[in-house]
C-alpha cells in the first residue's frame, strides 16, 4: 500500500489562519516536504513550525533564485523522486505550501509529477488575496462584478490593458515591479483607488494608499484596486 500525498495550504502567514484540517495533518505527519528559496528558511514551514512533531522527517526542496526555469525544474524532479520514495514505502507525506496549493502555489509542480502514480489530496488554504482584502478592509467585488488577478512581472503595456478593462484588481508578486505598476495605475488615473498591502497578517504588515507605498517592495506584497463607487452596498 502506497502512502497519500497531502498538498496542504498553510495560509498567508498568520498561524491563526491555518485551517483545522491542515493543522491536524501537520501535527500527525511523519514526513513533511516544503520548498525553500536560495537557502533561506522556509516561510511555509515557519507558519506551522509549532505543529511539526518531533522526529518528523523533512524533505527540503531548495529552489534557486534565477530567471531560467531549468534549475528549478530539476529541483522539483528531485523533490518528487524523494517524496515518491516515501510514498512508495507506505508513508504519507504532508507537503506545505504558503497560501493555497493551487493558487500560484509551488505544489502544483509536484502534483504534475506524482499524480499518475500516487493518491493525492489537496487541502486548500487562505489565499493572500483574501487575506490582503480583509486586512485592508477593502471589499473586492459585489453582485456581478469581476475580480481580475494579475502577476506583477507582466509588461507595463499588458498590465495597463488588463487593468483598464477590469472592475476589481489584485496585483500579486509586486516586489521589484512596484515602480512600473504604480506608474501604470497612475496613467490610468486610478492611483487614489489603489491600496498597497505588504506582508498581510504578519507582525510587520504594512497597509497604505499606493501613492504612499515605499520605493522598494518585498515579494510578499500586493496592490488592490476597486473601481466601483460602493462595492460593498
Amino acid at each position: 500500500m502506497s502512502g497519500v500525498l497531502y498538498g496542504v495550504g498553510v495560509g498567508p502567514g498568520d498561524p491563526g489562519l491555518v485551517t483545522r484540517k491542515a493543522a491536524r495533518l501537520v501535527a500527525g505527519a511523519s514526513v513533511i516536504a516544503y520548498p525553500t528559496l536560495a537557502g533561506a528558511p522556509s516561510f511555509a514551514r515557519a507558519i506551522v513550525a509549532d505543529l511539526i512533531p518531533e522526529g518528523c522527517d523533512e524533505i527540503v526542496m531548495d529552489l534557486p533564485m534565477r530567471g531560467d526555469r531549468a534549475p528549478a525544474q530539476a529541483v522539483y524532479d528531485d523533490g518528487a523522486a524523494r517524496i515518491g520514495a516515501a510514498l512508495a514505502g507506505g508513508r504519507d507525506v504532508v507537503c506545505l505550501c504558503e497560501g493555497d496549493p493551487f493558487f500560484y502555489g509551488s505544489f502544483m509542480y509536484l502534483h504534475a509529477r506524482l499524480k499518475d502514480r500516487f493518491a493525492i489530496e489537496i487541502v486548500p488554504g487562505v489565499s493572500s488575496v483574501m487575506a490582503a482584502s480583509a486586512r485592508a478592509a477593502l471589499p473586492l467585488a459585489a453582485r456581478n462584478e469581476r475580480v481580475t488577478i494579475l502577476p506583477g512581472p507582466l509588461s507595463a503595456a499588458e498590465l495597463e490593458a488588463r487593468i483598464a478593462g477590469a472592475e476589481a484588481v489584485a496585483v500579486m508578486k509586486v516586489g521589484r515591479h512596484l515602480p512600473k505598476i504604480r506608474d501604470v495605475i497612475g496613467r490610468l488615473g486610478l492611483l487614489d483607488r489603489a491600496v498597497y498591502v505588504e506582508r498581510a497578517t504578519l507582525p510587520n504588515e504594512r497597509i497604505c494608499p499606493l501613492a504612499e507605498a515605499p520605493e522598494a517592495a518585498p515579494y510578499f506584497s500586493m496592490i488592490l484596486l476597486n473601481k466601483g463607487d460602493d462595492p460593498w452596498l
